[in-house]
């Protein structure tokens, strides 16, 4: 776990102060989009952000519905700078598995292309369930392949340096959530995205 996390905080330390014009972060952007028009939110709605980067997603959130954000994220440098361009938002360096909120202080929790990088997904179901005030939503958006291409490629994928864990099945996602007291709203798969909507319950 230490070993995918220090590799993830290396990689993301690395390409902060360039995230919104490299690769990553133009294919990330795709996942952020669909998550706004999935995401249905009221002014003050408290949203918390789990691998939040620069804070770009919150933003938006913002933007669109006048949510309160917050932010974790295991990257030091990506929560700098998130700081620097959202002073108004709370952020805290925080991997997923223990997140230094107090329980139920949230309406939502959202997890953009970043659940394959998560160590142990049963952890951070935990924490989410710990987080959200019951009957928030979760979202998570991650990215898809189907099983075959999933097969071929999940032996590699611990390699990666960017600390990369596995690709999940739909199922696979849904399965981790509902033994962790959540309720399973839908599933929205769009090309490489997939994103699963949960309810705390």
């Amino acid at each position: 776990m230490r070993n995918y996390n220090e590799k993830s905080r290396e990689s993301y330390n690395k390409l902060a102060d360039h995230y919104d014009s490299s690769f990553e972060g133009r294919f990330t952007l795709d996942f952020k989009n669909l998550l706004l028009e999935e995401i249905s939110a009221g002014p003050g709605t408290r949203v918390l952000d789990v691998a939040c980067g620069n804070g770009t997603l919150l933003s938006m959130l913002a933007e669109k519905f006048g949510i309160t954000g917050f932010g974790v994220d295991i990257s030091e440098k990506m929560i700098e700078n998130a700081r620097l361009k959202y002073p108004e938002m709370i952020f805290q360096t925080a991997g997923c598995e223990k997140i230094p909120f107090d329980e139920r202080s949230f309406d939502m929790l959202t997890v953009c292309a970043a659940y394959h990088h998560f160590p142990d997904v049963k952890a951070f179901a935990s924490e989410a369930s710990r987080l959200l005030k019951i009957g928030g939503r979760l979202y998570i958006a991650d990215i898809y392949y189907p099983d075959l291409i999933r097969y071929i490629l999940n032996p590699f994928v611990p390699m990666s340096k960017a600390g990369d864990v596995k690709f999940y099945a739909p199922k696979e996602i849904i399965r981790t959530f509902e033994r962790s007291g959540f309720r399973h709203v839908r599933l929205n798969i769009v090309g490489h995205i997939q994103i699963a909507v949960f309810q705390k319950v």
